[in-house]
């Protein structure tokens, strides 16, 4: 029986997937931009900015070849494995506070992960293409699939369903990443004395809201994957 047959409205309860997962993101990225506003008003007693704080965590790491860079916009920052470019933004780049810093090494740690090859760098580099095609093509397949009848609409919604899981098992390696690149980030800050151990306390509370934000997106990717399973897998019993 269609989805509302004999019915003028018909609510899809699977709706409250993504509700949750949408109020998870929105939650977690309220909290890490509060926390990292809060100690971005906190200026390190080194006094140094996050360019000057990467220059000198890379250097003491023994990596000089990575160029670090400023770029626009808000917590953009980034670690480029591919050029070797640490992009930091308007926000970290030029400013000496707590926060700066600590995302600054963040991204740093990710720059050691690339080389010391650390292995979930390495699986996370190899499926980017193959996770970007999966999100892209997911959903037209699944439209297409919803044009046919029977096993050929199926095939094509199936085919959606594993594209779309690929883009989950990207969410799902980027957490031991993420999560190592701020162990690393506190460790270098203590080792290296760039900041104290009360600026420490600031640090891993930025990083800390930071990682729940990726924790947010892989949880409302394997919500959205298990909508689609439970969707279509009833469609599949329905039209047997």
């Amino acid at each position: 029986m269609p989805y509302g047959y004999g019915y003028g409205f018909y609510f899809d309860p699977t709706y409250i997937l993504v509700i949750i997962g949408a109020v998870i993101c929105l939650a977690a990225s309220a909290k890490v931009k509060s926390t990292f506003n809060k100690y971005n008003r906190v200026r390190s007693m080194s006094g140094m900015t996050g360019a000057q704080a990467a220059e000198r965590i890379l250097n003491s790491a023994g990596i000089y070849d990575v160029t670090v860079q400023h770029i626009s916009g808000n917590l953009t920052d980034h670690y480029d494995p591919r050029n070797k470019v640490l992009s930091l933004s308007d926000s970290t780049y030029g400013s000496a506070s707590v926060a700066a810093i600590g995302v600054a090494a963040h991204e740093c740690g990710h720059a050691i992960q690339h080389q010391t090859s650390y292995a979930p760098l390495n699986i996370r580099s190899a499926i980017v293409p193959v996770a970007n095609f999966g999100s892209t093509i997911a959903w037209p397949l699944i439209i297409i699939g919803l044009f046919f009848n029977s096993s050929t609409g199926m095939l094509f919604i199936n085919l959606g369903i594993i594209c779309f899981s690929l883009a989950v098992l990207f969410q799902l390696v980027t957490l031991p990443v993420e999560f190592n690149a701020s162990s690393r980030a506190v460790k270098i800050l203590e080792s290296t004395g760039i900041l104290g151990q009360e600026e420490l306390k600031g640090t891993r509370k930025v990083l800390g809201a930071a990682a729940l934000t990726y924790v947010a997106g892989a949880a409302s990717a394997i919500l959205q994957l298990l909508r689609l399973v439970i969707l279509f897998g009833g469609r599949g019993r329905n039209d047997d």
